[in-house]
């Protein structure tokens, strides 16, 4: 099956599944989690009117974006964890980041983002199954980092974002959203520009989806097994 044929099928799932939820129509977008995979694959999606791209590796991000430069639509989203020392990179070439965790970070983006560019458009990780081996911050603590990211004015706090640990059940996986989403929508009602809630990947979209998921992350569905050999 082609790219665009999968992407058909994504597309088409997200739609069933906004449906079956009574989401509006084009509520959910579709981020393309692209890391490991070639240029080519990027391009037949982009043909196929995929624009959103999800990268991991800060250097792999920074190629495609300049190989791809020419495709001034690419909305550019970094997904993965933030070292301090690649901040810059990031802050120099992403449209968004979803992986905020600490306030050091959250500056070090601030300081170097260009003043040529617009704010740098930012998602706050959060650890809603406390899994000691995943980023993120505890529910309670977002309120503090939404006041420090409202304070930098080249960063624009977008919403939150979450990768829950694997449930037995779709029932299970809304239940550990709920809190989530809850605070998601508390923080929306006080900040207009706080639209999205990044959650649901191929295991729990319809859950995602049911939890007021605005933007959910799929690679392998789209693009086929990845190849760490390259990244």
């Amino acid at each position: 099956m082609s790219i665009e044929a999968k992407l058909s099928h994504v597309n088409q799932q997200i739609t069933d599944l906004s449906h079956r939820h009574q989401r509006p129509d084009n509520s959910v977008r579709l981020l393309a989690v692209s890391k490991t995979k070639p240029l080519q694959a990027l391009q037949e999606a982009y043909q196929a009117g995929q624009r959103l791209f999800g990268e991991n590796y800060v250097q792999e991000a920074v190629d495609k974006r300049q190989a791809l430069a020419h495709l001034e639509d690419i909305e550019w989203h970094f997904i993965g964890p933030i070292q301090s020392n690649k901040s810059r990179l990031i802050a120099q070439n992403m449209d968004w980041v979803h992986t905020i965790d600490r306030e050091k970070i959250a500056r070090r983006l601030n300081e170097q983002r260009p003043d040529d560019m617009p704010p740098l458009n930012v998602c706050i990780q959060v650890n809603i199954s406390g899994e000691h081996s995943k980023s993120g911050i505890r529910l309670d603590e977002v309120p503090a980092m939404v006041r420090v990211i409202q304070s930098l004015k080249q960063l624009r706090l977008r919403g939150l974002m979450a990768i829950p640990a694997p449930q037995e059940s779709e029932q299970a996986q809304k239940e550990v959203y709920a809190p989530l989403h809850q605070t998601f929508l508390e923080l929306a009602a006080t900040d207009s520009m706080i639209d999205t809630l990044s959650i649901g990947m191929s295991g729990d979209l319809s859950a995602a989806i049911a939890s007021g998921s605005t933007m959910v992350r799929v690679g392998t569905a789209i693009f086929g097994a990845r190849d760490y050999a390259t990244a």
